[in-house]
């Protein structure tokens, strides 16, 4: 098993998920169709740790060690199959994230502040 450092890099997590999958001949499964539905199973079952919590519950999640326990695991297998996705269809996911935030701040700009081009009614956004 591989050490990584406290903050592991993307590509390095990428990279480790690959060799997991290649080293149990798993690529066969690992289409963008598959990977994606898995994705949204785990996202849901992210969903059902807060379902039935209120607002304050739901904030406040963290702190009960075993509901800590299962947002964590469970944001990593999201973030796992999400990563995979992108590796299987060659996204940068962090170069296409600050590309999307670019994009909202153009498109919804801080209220009073001046507009600058690329607001709602830019052609390029």
């Amino acid at each position: 098993m591989t050490e990584e450092p406290e903050h592991p890099d993307l590509a390095g997590l990428q990279r480790r998920l690959a060799e997991f999958a290649a080293a149990r001949d798993w690529q066969p499964y690992h289409t963008p169709k598959n990977l994606v539905a898995a994705l949204s199973v785990e996202a849901s079952e992210l969903v059902e740790i807060f379902q039935w919590m209120t607002p304050e519950e739901s904030a406040g999640v963290m702190a009960d060690p075993e509901s800590a326990h299962r947002v964590r695991d469970e944001v990593a297998d999201v973030l796992a199959y999400l990563l995979q996705l992108c590796e299987v269809l060659g996204v940068d996911p962090l170069a296409e994230l600050a590309a999307k935030i670019d994009r909202n701040e153009r498109r919804f700009p801080v209220p009073g502040e001046p507009e600058e081009s690329g607001g709602p009614g830019d052609p390029a956004r």
